[in-house]
């Protein structure tokens, strides 16, 4: 009984550790481009620009296949008094849906901040000193371009490039933790998997090659000491895997779904690509 239990024990976390790409959408439109982030309350997709505006789509998945994606409304981030957010200030990154609001990252004046479903700031978040200031960063656009929440982490947040050494990542938590980990590539997004796991979307770019390189992790945010277990999901290159491009936003569908997008850099040599994926 204890081997027939062991094996089961064995063959569920085989098939957990298995991330399987179920279906890639091109998204085309004429006037929306660099999509970086991702967010799902169930019904709506959100997503939000590196120039500061925030879309609303109709997703329809169907049988693990993406149908389509159809633009609701767009608005343009605003500040408290309605105005919108100063050119300074608009490269918006990453988003998290939480209880009927919008929470989201910035690089060039790094920060968090809480927003309406229709783009109109409500409040900013504290976060730690050490990611305030852009100085502390290998470059402006190296800031935050990821956020995750949950009740018992608070908001995570980190740097896209490391501080200091680039083969190690630490993610912050404005409830006072960080949590270190090996790294694939930059960060562009993050996501809970569980109550004490996060889905990391890593992207790495050869200036020599021009290629991508896309890297999905799990990380324990228990298991850690000097640096947390870390366990590579999927690694896709773009000179080898189709529709592989600039990944930067990621999201929970559902239990054991998620969907990721691609910044297309509004370049005409890169497309807006959705990838529906199962882990």
């Amino acid at each position: 009984m204890k081997k027939i239990l062991f094996l089961v024990f064995l063959f569920l976390n085989i098939l957990e550790a298995k991330l399987i790409i179920l279906d890639t959408y091109e998204y085309k439109s004429d006037t929306i481009s660099e999509l970086s982030g991702l967010a799902y309350d169930g019904k709506t997709l959100y997503a939000i620009s590196d120039y500061g505006v925030l879309h609303h789509f109709n997703i329809d998945l169907k049988n693990d296949k993406i149908n389509s994606i159809k633009l609701i409304k767009s608005y343009p981030l605003k500040n408290k008094r309605a105005k919108r957010l100063k050119k300074k200030k608009r490269d918006s990154e990453s988003v998290v849906y939480k209880n009927h609001n919008l929470y989201i990252s910035f690089e060039i004046e790094p920060r968090v901040e809480k927003y309406s479903l229709d783009g109109i700031k409500i409040k900013k978040i504290k976060i730690p000193k050490v990611l305030r200031d852009i100085d502390n960063y290998k470059g402006k656009n190296k800031a935050l371009e990821s956020l995750a929440y949950s009740k018992k982490y608070g908001f995570l947040t980190a740097p896209e490039r490391p501080f200091k050494d680039d083969n190690i990542h630490t993610i912050y938590s404005t409830k006072g933790k960080t949590f270190n980990f090996k790294a694939s590539g930059y960060i562009t997004d993050i996501t809970f998997i569980n109550k004490d796991n996060i889905l990391v979307l890593e992207r790495d770019w050869n200036n020599f090659t021009r290629k991508f390189l896309i890297t999905l992790k799990k990380v324990s945010l228990t298991q850690c000491k000097k640096l947390c277990k870390s366990k590579t999901l999927k690694t896709l290159e773009s000179e080898k895997d189709n529709f592989v491009d600039n990944y930067e936003g990621l999201t929970k569908i559902k239990k054991n779904l998620y969907l990721m997008v691609s910044d297309d850099n509004n370049n005409i040599f890169e497309k807006t690509y959705f990838m529906l994926f199962r882990f």
